[in-house]
């Protein structure tokens, strides 16, 4: 949105049309530290962009967004992972999307980022085991060399539990991902999401399952300004915490809604401290 994009249009579409902005950006993130760059692929599913009139576009859209994240590692070590959102509607039995087509609406759009040369795929902000599992089996079939599960909870008024929007615990998720193969469980996202919600998620993973895990908090709690959500979390405000989440098992770190380079930036600093103190045992 700060480069330029206009509300309600379609940001996947700029691999295509403005690749140069997309690149600036991964490339900002590179250069903050990030050993992972996501793909700019999170509605780039035939589901979602049906809804902007560029379905024909699928294929060319995932692969130039896995070619311009490779790009911004300028050569350097690093992971590209392939980016795949919700498909924006719900599955039956609950809805009206058939399994099938979800599976292979997904196996399109994993085959295309792993066409591009993607490390890995990462299934991001999800919130139904249904197309959690579809994802899964579709990134499989479609050859992705690994693949990450990530969640979005939202903290109950009380502050005591999280659940995503269709009521999995995070005990039921990380069970689930290790049984349908995954090889990361993770967490994006969510209501009250911020860095020590992910916290108590990554405890309650590394108890549930056996899967490596992965965190992307928000920069803290977000306050209306002028009818938007507005983070206001500093990097140094964001990770005063991310000790006790790598003491909690996480073994990948990133951050999501409102973080900027800055806040990598920052979360590099730290691990990169702890490391060099011995504070953190290898993963």
């Amino acid at each position: 949105m700060l480069a330029g994009l206009e509300q309600g249009a379609c940001g996947e579409l700029w691999n295509l049309t403005h690749p140069e902005r997309v690149l600036e950006i991964q490339r900002n993130y590179a250069a903050a530290g990030a050993d992972c760059l996501i793909t700019n692929t999170f509605g780039a599913n035939l589901f979602m962009l049906k809804r902007h009139s560029h379905a024909d576009d699928l294929r060319a859209i995932n692969r130039e967004a896995a070619r311009i994240a490779r790009v911004a590692f300028n050569g350097g070590p690093g992971f590209v992972l392939g980016d795949i959102g919700p498909v924006g509607g719900v599955l039956e039995p609950y809805g009206e999307l058939r399994v099938d087509d979800v599976r292979g609406a997904l196996r399109e759009q994993a085959e295309a980022l792993v066409e591009g040369g993607v490390d890995g795929i990462i299934l991001e902000t999800q919130t139904a085991l249904e197309e959690l599992g579809a994802g899964l089996e579709a990134a499989r079939a479609a050859g992705a060399p690994f693949v990450i599960a990530s969640l979005a909870y939202d903290r109950s008024l009380d502050g005591t539990f999280f659940k995503t929007m269709m009521g999995v615990s995070p005990e039921q998720a990380a069970e689930f991902a290790e049984q349908r193969g995954a090889d990361v469980i993770a967490l994006n996202c969510g209501t009250g999401m911020d860095m020590e919600a992910a916290v108590q998620i990554i405890s309650v993973y590394r108890s549930a399952c056996n899967l490596f895990t992965m965190a992307q908090p928000n920069a803290g709690l977000p306050v209306l300004e002028n009818l938007k959500a507005v983070y206001k979390q500093t990097p140094e405000q964001m990770v005063r915490k991310l000790p006790q989440l790598l003491a909690a098992g996480a073994n990948i770190v990133g951050s999501c809604c409102g973080s900027t380079p800055e806040h990598t930036r920052a979360i590099r600093r730290v691990v990169n401290q702890l490391n060099h103190s011995g504070g953190l045992r290898s993963p």
